[in-house]
């Protein structure tokens, strides 16, 4: 059974972010409180500087008022400049961790956090929401200082009139939960906002990944109304959005005003009558201009906080997507590569029934296309099947760690993407090979190595000498890849754009089988290798991959006659079941269906 990730909620995700910056969440709190209490003692202290020293004419008070004066503001700045650092450090860190998790999710080896989401959407996630919840990480300390700011106003306000403290003290509670009322609309649409976002990039994403295929059938006018459909709904959600922060911020910003506006009347109210002082009327009014600030910090604060609750839920869907597959038992070796099917149902297979022995060339014949793929994904431990069982020399795979599986399990896809690097690198350091040609124990590569040398120029390879420069000559050679580093200006060394986009279709796919036999995998499973090159090159390809091979269980999923003759054994699935067993040339004697399914 496949086991459940950690269930995770927005809340969860976003209270982690902020624990995960205490420290500096903490600091950016105390210096950015500084600053605001600095700010609201400024208005106080003019008002003792008129009551004081302006009004009494003592020049010695005024010179110690004003050094006051000067002290606040220095400190104030002071505190500014390094909460503010304080805070930036923690919404980058914050949105950082996050953004890791995220990448160590996706990357799992037990997968499950793409399925039924874009590349491009689970990359806005990573990105855009990510960086809102680290900016809640900002927000919180500013939010702190704010409200502290306003209790400092409020007991300064006190300290010159008890109506005016009261009023503060009692209003500033009643203005937050009228924040977070409003907050709530914004919230939710910035959660539809986010989502439709990370659709369109990923229909972007892929429309600029299919280029080719969708000139090639002549749907880049679907593709393009698509888009233009999901963008439409982009855009609709965004200005929603938008309206609704607009309406959030304008009525927030409006009551703010009408607060500070009775603030001010009563503080004028009060002078007039007498009960307070002119540098206490001063001081009223300069804190009334003073609380403009905490409270449209606070309005700001309540948005971000909405914005990236908003966030934090859809950070939460992906991390606890529950894995594709499960299993954590080590493999036990060597991998002699014995692979067996039993009554595996899935995806249209029925109770399938498959035996591989070490060290054999196999080809899978499918006549339904879907099958293939379904079996390629359940090799490849992408899925687990319905039922039945894959076993690896005798061990059942739904048990084993998947990346110990994979190591020994090497499942190439027909359409295997390539990387932005040397062909070298897309070679060599993307196989992770693992071991080198003296591992193995037939000594196939270092056989092959002569007879492939000679389809090489001399100036395609790095010289031999080393064991990856030998598995680069013979995985090459073997693939038919050396010809297309002949083409390349540095030849191995030449770069290849992004899922090498710079090759043909056919030269990608050979790049890609180079790829798999440099693994040097215990057993290979390989999807239609060989669909995009000429019937010349594919026989070449046929031969060096038994060559190389040797000894190594190798298994070819493929309706391609060229590979299925080089088989020691092919298997014919039709139906979903195992129909006929032997060899292609007595299968393409004996057999209608499969005549008719390879060729057709």
């Amino acid at each position: 059974m496949t086991a459940l990730m950690p269930q995770l909620t927005g809340g969860r995700v976003l209270r982690e972010a902020l624990r995960g910056q205490a420290g500096r969440i903490t600091g950016s709190a105390l210096l950015s409180t500084g600053h605001q209490a600095g700010e609201a003692m400024v208005p106080v202290v003019i008002g003792l500087v008129v009551d004081r020293a302006v009004g009494t004419g003592s020049s010695s008070e005024l010179l110690v008022w004003l050094g006051v004066l000067g002290a606040v503001f220095v400190t104030l700045s002071f505190s500014f400049r390094f909460g503010a650092r304080l805070g930036e450090r923690a919404a980058e860190q914050a949105g950082h961790v996050l953004r890791v998790r995220l990448t160590d999710r996706v990357l799992d080896a037990r997968g499950g956090a793409d399925t039924g989401r874009l590349p491009g959407a689970l990359a806005s996630v990573a990105t855009s929401d990510a960086g809102r919840v680290g900016m809640v990480a900002l927000a919180l300390p500013l939010g702190i200082a704010g409200v502290l700011g306003l209790v400092v106003g409020a007991v300064a306000l006190l300290r010159v009139s008890l109506p005016l403290g009261l009023l503060v003290l009692l209003g500033t509670p009643l203005m937050m939960g009228l924040a977070h009322l409003l907050g709530r609309p914004l919230q939710q649409r910035s959660e539809v906002e986010q989502d439709r976002i990370a659709h369109t990039a990923g229909l972007a994403a892929d429309m600029v990944g299919g280029l080719r295929v969708l000139k090639g059938i002549g749907a880049e006018r679907a593709a393009a109304e698509r888009y233009r459909l999901s963008s439409r709904a982009a855009l609709t959600a965004t200005v929603h959005a938008a309206r609704a922060k607009s309406w959030h911020d304008g009525t927030l910003l409006a009551v703010n005003g009408l607060f500070l506006a009775v603030v001010a009347l009563v503080g004028g109210r009060l002078a007039a009558d007498g009960t307070i002082s002119v540098g206490a009327l001063i001081a009223a009014v300069g804190m009334a201009q003073y609380l403009i600030g905490p409270l449209s910090m606070l309005v700001w604060v309540n948005g971000e906080l909405a914005q990236g609750r908003g966030s934090a839920a859809r950070i939460a869907e992906v991390l606890s997507s529950p894995p594709a597959v499960g299993g954590d038992a080590p493999l036990p070796g060597p991998v002699t590569g014995r692979l067996a099917v039993r009554g595996l149902t899935h995806a249209g297979l029925r109770d399938l029934n498959l035996d591989v022995d070490a060290g054999q060339l196999v080809g899978v014949v499918t006549a339904d296309p879907a099958h293939a793929e379904a079996l390629v994904d359940l090799l490849g431990r992408e899925r687990e099947p319905d039922s039945g069982t894959i076993t690896l020399d005798g061990h059942d795979l739904s048990a084993l760690d998947p990346e110990a599986v994979r190591a020994a399990l090497l499942v190439v896809a027909h359409d295997a993407d390539l990387f932005e690097g040397t062909l070298r690198d897309n070679v060599v350091t993307s196989a992770a090979p693992g071991g080198t040609p003296a591992d193995r124990p037939d000594g196939a590569v270092a056989a092959a190595l002569p007879q492939q040398r000679a389809h090489r120029a001399a100036d395609t390879v790095a010289p031999p000498g080393t064991g990856t420069a030998e598995l680069l000559t013979a995985a090459l050679a073997a693939s038919g890849a050396d010809e297309v580093a002949a083409t390349l200006a540095a030849g191995v060394d030449g770069a290849l754009a992004e899922r090498g986009r710079s090759l043909s279709g056919g030269q990608r796919q050979r790049v890609a089988l180079a790829r798999a036999l440099a693994a040097d995998a215990p057993v290979l499973v390989l999807h239609e290798p060989t669909t995009a090159v000429d019937a010349v090159t594919e026989l070449r390809i046929v031969h060096g991959v038994r060559r190389l091979r040797a000894g190594r269980t190798t298994v070819v999923i493929t309706t391609s006659p060229a590979l299925l003759a080089a088989a020691d054994t092919v298997h014919f699935v039709a139906d979903g079941a195992l129909t006929a067993s032997g060899t292609h040339e007595q299968l393409v004697r004996e057999h209608t269906g499969y005549r008719a399914t390879v060729l057709a």
